[in-house]
């Protein structure tokens, strides 16, 4: 009975640690929950696809990570490009800091017309 409050317990940690890193909740739990120690461990440590750099796919305009070898949506071969698009995480998070400094919010950054 402990063991399975043992499991459940780290499977809800590692639940929380995938929903940060922008993974299945539901996978998170799994791994955590058959694995416990191994399994939090491995996803804390595992990398966060939001904070990798990311590209433009040359031939239908997808963004994709900057590791992939071949777009997933057109199958164009991709090569290592001169100009990186930064991580998802930094764009949202300059943009919530934009929202938070500016005087009218979300809505704009002029009221003109």
């Amino acid at each position: 009975m402990i063991y399975l409050l043992f499991c459940v317990w780290f499977g809800i940690a590692g639940a929380v640690v995938a929903r940060i890193k922008g993974a299945s909740m539901f996978l998170g739990f799994l791994i955590s929950a058959v694995l416990p120690v191994l399994g939090l461990l491995a996803l804390v440590l595992y990398r966060s696809d939001r904070e990798e750099p990311r590209r433009q796919c040359p031939g239908c305009g997808k963004i994709v990570a900057l590791h992939d070898a071949l777009c997933t949506r057109c199958g164009t071969e991709l090569e290592f490009p001169k100009v990186a698009i930064e991580p998802e995480a930094v764009a949202r998070e300059r943009a919530s800091r934009r929202a938070l400094t500016s005087p009218q919010g979300e809505a704009g950054l002029d009221s003109r017309p």
